[in-house]
């Protein structure tokens, strides 16, 4: 078997296993928070531990939901910096935190795994996008909001990078899964019922 198929067979696996790593339930288990998923909006992601556990835990979870996808995709590109490869091990991580293993593949929304997952794959796109996400939070106050307008500039930004250009097929599935994975926070915003930041 050659070498390029063995790094997919094995590293592909192991990325999405990664991902899959439950940081915000292990962050309030070692801080003596509350279960995320009994609390709040019942998120394992950043912004949800952070309303129930205390901001130094959604800090840490969002710490290490970046991580978990920038690791593999570092890996990746320092092992075998193939586009698809690269491409394939960013998106393992990244389904890894929407579907863990761990937690029956009932995870998060993925935006701080797929911010670690872009940042690695083309950092100046990443910033562009992280800037939407300032600017939508301070305007309007939702998180929710922030995080699907990043999430939807995404794939342009990367389409104006010729370096990013070649991750646009990936760019575009992520961002839609994210944007995906909050239909309840659109629902809620249809509804004006969405948490704002700061509100308790």
């Amino acid at each position: 078997m050659e070498t390029r198929t063995l790094y997919f067979l094995i590293f592909i696996p192991l990325a999405y296993l990664i991902g899959s790593i439950p940081t915000g339930i292990i962050i309030v288990k070692l801080t003596g928070g509350v279960d995320p998923r009994s609390a709040g909006s019942g998120n394992i992601g950043a912004t949800n531990v952070g309303r129930t556990s205390g901001k130094m835990a959604g800090v840490f979870t969002l710490i290490g939901d970046l991580v978990k996808g920038a690791l593999p995709t570092y890996g990746a590109f320092l092992l075998y910096p193939d586009t698809l490869f690269v491409s394939l091990i960013g998106l393992a991580s990244f389904l890894g935190h929407l579907f863990p293993v761990y937690l029956k593949f009932k995870g998060g929304k993925g935006v701080a795994t797929a911010c670690g997952v872009m940042l690695v794959i083309s950092p100046i796109a990443t910033l562009l996008s992280a800037s939407v996400f300032i600017l939508l939070v301070a305007a309007k106050r939702y998180v929710s909001l922030g995080s699907m307008g990043a999430a939807a500039m995404m794939p342009v930004f990367l389409s104006f990078l010729t370096k990013g250009r070649p991750y646009l097929p990936v760019g575009v599935l992520i961002s839609t899964l994210v944007i995906l994975k909050h239909k309840e926070n659109i629902r809620r915003l249809a509804e004006g019922k969405e948490n704002k930041v700061g509100r308790k």
